[in-house]
């Protein structure tokens, strides 16, 4: 049975399927039969119902809520940047921006673009308007994101986001010898998180290998280089310009903030996909997949981070990672509340609930980044 994904885009369905790679632990190795991995996926049907069912004005008051703090936040840092010559207040007013960055990034754009919000019908806060203060376009991110890593979670060389084309992320990638820089290419990526996720967009490797003609990759490439213009003039000249005399505070001001940004979102989203846990599945594997298997792929391809609730805010509630690739159109502020009940699921049919705090997941991404880094041993048994 082809399953019908929750996170639905204008992309054709894509029939995805997958057995998990031998080492991994497919539905029988965890004690699974297909009737009882049905039975799970009908109870998580169950539950996305619910809250569909359930949303109402506390949801939309939430995101609105939201949005009007992230905006008072970004105008009061801008207004102290201008004041930057004075060093409190260029702290205060790069850390006010800082943190309007990373709500406008984590918890607004990002499920804003995923569709959460549309059954509001608000023109204003909908998938199909909203442009983000990224330099990635909308349009193309919704591609690679909403379609290719949503329906291809942790299936490599399907999901584009298993390395981000430059990293070694899985044992499954053959190794070469570029891979000795994987710890150097994801500390600049770290740096250059938002340049990064655009250019990821372009699939340049498509064209290479002639999946992707020329043509589509230079108009793909100028619609992206139109949005990073329109970032650098606004965040490196006009802000900068409109402060006369402390251009070069502010200036410094919001280059640091988006450094954080993109700090802040490389950490969380890498935690949320590639610490020790997580499961990841090959191309070959890919054949016909029913609705709880592809639950199941998500619930072993993903893990959660520990927090409270400013930490969830701050990462965009993508601190429920699992949560998120289960029900990626649910509204971002129902994932604590249905966080027990799936970790009650994965405890009652033996499923790993993968979560931990986030210093110790990097540790472990970089650790994985490291060892990757390096050719695999020739006796090695290990995938």
């Amino acid at each position: 049975m082809t399953i019908t994904l929750p996170d639905r885009t204008t992309e054709p369905d894509p029939k995805p399927s997958i057995r998990p790679v031998p080492s991994t632990p497919a539905p029988e190795a965890l004690g699974l039969t297909a009737e009882q991995v049905e039975e799970l996926g009908r109870r998580l049907d169950a539950i996305r119902d619910r809250i569909i069912a359930s949303r109402g004005t506390a949801d939309a008051a939430y995101i609105r809520k939201v949005i009007k703090t992230q905006r008072t936040l970004e105008i009061g840092g801008r207004a102290l940047l201008f004041a930057g010559i004075f060093p409190p207040a260029w702290v205060a007013g790069t850390a006010m921006l800082s943190v309007a960055k990373i709500l406008e990034n984590m918890e607004i754009g990002h499920n804003v673009l995923h569709g959460q919000w549309d059954w509001m019908r608000d023109p204003k806060i909908h998938s199909s308007t909203w442009e983000w203060d990224l330099v990635s376009d909308a349009k193309g991110w919704k591609h690679s994101h909403n379609y290719m890593h949503h329906t291809f979670t942790n299936v490599v060389g399907k999901d584009r986001d298993v390395g981000y084309g430059i990293l070694r992320l899985s044992e499954e990638q053959e190794w070469r010898p570029y891979y000795l820089g994987n710890p150097v290419y994801n500390f600049l990526l770290s740096l250059f998180f938002q340049w990064g996720v655009a250019l990821h967009d372009l699939e340049v490797e498509r064209v290479a290998s002639g999946e992707k003609t020329r043509k589509d990759f230079w108009t793909q490439l100028k619609g992206i280089a139109g949005k990073m213009r329109r970032q650098v003039i606004k965040d490196y000249v006009v802000f900068p310009a409109l402060a006369g005399p402390f251009f070069l505070p502010v200036l410094l001001g919001n280059a640091s903030a988006n450094l954080v940004r993109n700090l802040w979102s490389h950490a969380v989203i890498f935690c949320g996909h590639f610490p020790d846990g997580t499961v990841q599945f090959t191309e070959e594997q890919l054949e016909g997949e029913t609705r709880g298997q592809w639950y199941l792929r998500q619930m072993l391809g993903s893990a959660n981070l520990d927090g409270g609730p400013l930490f969830h805010l701050m990462t965009g509630n993508l601190s429920f990672q699992i949560e998120h690739h289960l029900f990626p159109d649910l509204p971002s502020n129902r994932y604590s509340e249905v966080a027990p009940e799936v970790r009650a699921l994965c405890a009652e049919y033996g499923i790993p609930y993968t979560t931990g705090p986030l210093g110790r997941q990097y540790l472990q991404v970089l650790r994985k980044l490291n060892r990757l880094a390096l050719p695999p041993k020739k006796d090695s048994t290990t995938r």
